[in-house]
C-alpha cells in the first residue's frame, strides 16, 4: 500500500513490519525469513482491518471514497468490458478528458460506458481536471446517449467526481443547462440505464449521470449534494465540522439505501476497493449483468415508467403508478392505507377531536 489514511497508523506500521520480515536481507546479511511470525502479523492486520472498517464514520468513509490508490473509472472499463471503443467530441466546443465515454461488450451485449475519471497520478489528474466535468463533457454523454437510445443500446455509467467544474469558462458555455440537460436525457430514456458510484458522487455532476433505473453504490462511496467542508463552511462558518456535516448528511451507501435514494449496495473487500481491485471489479460485473438481465422482458414505456416512478418515489410510500383513470398516460400517485388515514385525520382534526371531547363528557356523566 502506498497511501494511508489518518484512521490507519496501526496498520500502516504492521505492514512496514511485514515487508520488513518478507526481506531475506537482515543487518547481518542474508537470514532465514520468519514465515510465522508473517503469518501472525498478517492475521493481525485483517483482525485490525476488520476491526476499523466495521465502525468507521460518515467522515470516515468520506476519506476513503477520496482514496489515492482507489480504482477509477478507467480501471473498471478495462477489466469489465470488452472491445471498448473510445468515442470523443460534443460536436460543439471540444472533448472533456474529465470523461471516458464509448461503447463496448459485457456477456457478450452492446453497452454504452459513461466513467467519470479523476487520473491516476498528479498528470492524468490535471488532464482528467480531477473528475470535474465541463460542458463539453456533459453533451458529448447526451449525445452519446441520444445515439445509444436510438439504436436500443443499454447505459453504464460510473460516477466519480466532487462536482460539476464551477470555472468561469464552465459557466460562460452553459454548465447549469448542460448538467440540466443531460439530467433530462437520462430519464428520457427508453434503454435500461445502471449507475454505479464508484468513489464520490458529488452535487450535480454526478446526478447528472445518475439519473437511472438502477443507482448503485461501492460500500464505501459518498453521495451527497455538496461536500461535507461545503456544508460546513455554509451551515457552521467552519470547515472543521466536516464530520457533523457528514453525519447529518446522511451520505454514505448504508444510509441512502434505508433512505431509498439508491437501490443497491456492493459490499468492498476488507479495508476498501483499493485493497483487492479485482475482486471488486468481479463483484460490479456481476451486479451489472444481473440489473441488466431483469429489465430484458420490459418493453420501451415499461423502462421510461420504471425510473420515473423510481424518483416521484423518493420520499413517498407508495410513489406514483399508472392509473386506469389518467386520460393522458401519467402517473397517479399511490398512498398507502395508512398515510391516507393519517391525512383524514389531520384534514378533520377538530371535528374528530370534538366528537371524542363529547364522548368523554358523555362517559364521565355516566360514571357520576
Amino acid at each position: 500500500m502506498k497511501n494511508y489514511l489518518d484512521f490507519e497508523k496501526e496498520i500502516k506500521a504492521l505492514e512496514q513490519e511485514v515487508d520488513g520480515l518478507k526481506s531475506p536481507f537482515g543487518s547481518e546479511g542474508i537470514s532465514e525469513v520468519d514465515t510465522d511470525k508473517i503469518k501472525n502479523t498478517q492475521q493481525e492486520i485483517n483482525k485490525k482491518l476488520e476491526e476499523i472498517y466495521s465502525n468507521l464514520n460518515s467522515w470516515q468513509r468520506t476519506q476513503v471514497a477520496r482514496h489515492e490508490d482507489r480504482p477509477k473509472a478507467n480501471f473498471y472499463i478495462k477489466k469489465i468490458f470488452s472491445q471498448f471503443t473510445l468515442l470523443s467530441g460534443d460536436r460543439y466546443f471540444g472533448d472533456d478528458k474529465s470523461v471516458i465515454a464509448g461503447f463496448g461488450l459485457i456477456d457478450n451485449k452492446s453497452v454504452l460506458i459513461i466513467g467519470q475519471e479523476k487520473g491516476e497520478d498528479l498528470n492524468s489528474r490535471i488532464e482528467r481536471n480531477f473528475g470535474m466535468m465541463r460542458p463539453e463533457g456533459y453533451r458529448k454523454c447526451i449525445r452519446l446517449m441520444k445515439l445509444a437510445d436510438r439504436f436500443q443500446i443499454p447505459v453504464v455509467s460510473f460516477i466519480d467526481t466532487p462536482g460539476a467544474y464551477p470555472g468561469i469558462g464552465a459557466e460562460q458555455r452553459g454548465q447549469a443547462s448542460a448538467i440540466a440537460n443531460s439530467i433530462e436525457c437520462c430519464m428520457s430514456l427508453t434503454v435500461p440505464n445502471i449507475s454505479i458510484i464508484i468513489g464520490e458522487g458529488g452535487s450535480g455532476g454526478a446526478i447528472a449521470l445518475a439519473s437511472s433505473n438502477k443507482v448503485i453504490m461501492l460500500e464505501n462511496s459518498i453521495y451527497s449534494v455538496i461536500s461535507p467542508e461545503g456544508c460546513a463552511s455554509i451551515l457552521w462558518r467552519d470547515p472543521s465540522k466536516s464530520l457533523q456535516a457528514a453525519e447529518a448528511m446522511k451520505l454514505t451507501a448504508k444510509d441512502l439505501l434505508k433512505l431509498k435514494i439508491i437501490d443497491e449496495v456492493i459490499p468492498e473487500p476488507l479495508g476498501g476497493a483499493h485493497r483487492d481491485p479485482e475482486a471488486i471489479a468481479a463483484d460490479i460485473k456481476f451486479s451489472i449483468i444481473k440489473n441488466l438481465k431483469n429489465f430484458e422482458s420490459f418493453s420501451k414505456d415499461e423502462i421510461y415508467d420504471h425510473r420515473k416512478s423510481k424518483f416521484l418515489q423518493i420520499g413517498r410510500d407508495q410513489g406514483f403508478s399508472k392509473s386506469s383513470n389518467i386520460t393522458d398516460g401519467g402517473l397517479s400517485y399511490k398512498e398507502s392505507a395508512l398515510n391516507k388515514l393519517k391525512s383524514q385525520i389531520n384534514k378533520n382534526k377538530y371535528v374528530y377531536g370534538g366528537l371524542g371531547l363529547i364522548v368523554i363528557i358523555g362517559l364521565i356523566a355516566l360514571l357520576s
